[in-house]
């Protein structure tokens, strides 16, 4: 906000960007907020252009903004009229429409901000915090910090509901609800692992170019991450394909039927489901960096390659507190070099391994990072 005239903060639905600006103006922003999907903050708008010269002097929040996507447009011209740094804040859930209109419309004028559900490191230093908890529930607020697990599993079971018979509909995409269930459903199920388009459409009965179109809405609502391949000049093989993870553990384990930790504890996603968390802990922690894995045709893998701020560093996930390595993982060594490497468990601490490699817990591993 010292940078831009405009801030946008997009993020999936229910991860906190109200709450987040609106904790902002109580702690003494000049702001005004309106909630363009209230009748009456958008009666307030009918003239655009009168209300923002009228309010110039605050900061403008308009939130849910891809509902009323004619504003951009005006937008663009009241900064062009008046470029102060911070004038509006624009909240929005992920949708085509919004990222089009802020880089077509907004290009220059404003800076971009993903807000994400809690990381780790931003509750891991509360009073009796419990990883597993953390772990089982997600970081949605209202499902990490719900009264019990019944709460918990509640409040998701009908987030998901929600967001596949409203949010996508609202937001232009034609999917009918079944087939994103189902779709979610098996993304759940394989967790972590190569995508096979063709496998999920056959299950689906759509072409494999359509399950690549429904990830792209899951992807671009926040819901999905796909991890791209590491990829390198030499001749070494390596697969082509993503991995897809669902970016929310405790959607995850909603969409699976886990009631609370035991049953993840003795389920096949179990090792997947910490590799999400530290993949989408790590990947929405460092802001620029280059995240891929690494995985050759004969067997060499590792889970996660970072490449940020000139550096490398390899991550191995393993839900375990006594780590076994698989000589597919010291190949991979050998071939990347990398300039650290941790094999992070759910468990907390930092001790040696062999050959520099660092066996540490979650918070550690952020903590490596500048």
């Amino acid at each position: 906000m010292e940078v831009f005239p405009a801030v946008a903060v997009l993020g999936s639905r229910q991860c906190g960007k109200s709450t987040l600006i609106k904790m902002m103006a109580e702690n003494g922003m000049n702001m005004l907020y309106l909630d363009l999907q209230n009748r009456r903050d958008l009666a307030r708008l009918e003239e655009p252009e009168l209300f923002f010269r009228a309010n110039e002097d605050k900061t403008i929040c308009l939130d849910e903004i891809q509902l009323v996507p004619n504003l951009f447009a005006i937008l663009r011209s009241e900064i062009d009229r008046m470029r102060r740094p911070g004038r509006f804040i624009l909240l929005g859930s992920a949708s085509r429409e919004l990222i089009q209109h802020t880089s077509e419309s907004l290009a220059g004028r404003i800076g971009l901000i993903d807000l994400t559900p809690f990381l780790l490191c931003e509750i891991n230093k509360e009073e009796g915090f419990d990883l597993n908890r953390y772990w089982f529930r997600g970081g949605y607020p209202d499902s990490y910090m719900s009264s019990s697990n019944e709460a918990s599993a509640l409040w998701r079971e009908n987030f998901i509901r929600t967001y596949i018979e409203r949010d996508i509909p609202s937001l232009g995409y034609q999917i009918t609800s079944r087939q994103m269930v189902r779709l979610m459903t098996m993304c759940a199920h394989v967790q972590g692992q190569l995508l096979n388009a063709s496998k999920l459409g056959d299950s689906l009965d759509v072409t494999h170019q359509t399950v690549k179109r429904y990830l792209d809405v899951l992807e671009q609502t926040y819901l999905l991450r796909t991890l791209p391949p590491f990829f390198s000049n030499t001749k070494k093989r390596l697969v082509k394909s993503p991995k897809i993870y669902l970016r929310d553990s405790g959607i995850l384990h909603q969409l699976l039927g886990l009631d609370d930790f035991n049953a993840l504890l003795g389920h096949p996603v179990f090792g997947s489901s910490w590799e999400g968390v530290v993949v989408e802990n790590v990947c929405a922690f460092l802001s620029g960096g280059d995240f891929s894995f690494y995985r050759s045709s004969t067997g060499e893998e590792i889970d996660l390659i970072v490449q940020h701020k000139g550096r490398m560093t390899a991550i191995e996930c393993k839900a375990s507190a006594a780590p076994q390595l698989s000589s597919g993982f010291w190949k991979a060594l050998d071939f990347l070099h990398p300039d650290a490497t941790f094999v992070v468990t759910p468990f907390s601490g930092q001790y040696p391994l062999k050959n520099n490699v660092q066996v540490c817990g979650l918070a550690e591993l952020l903590k490596q990072f500048p």
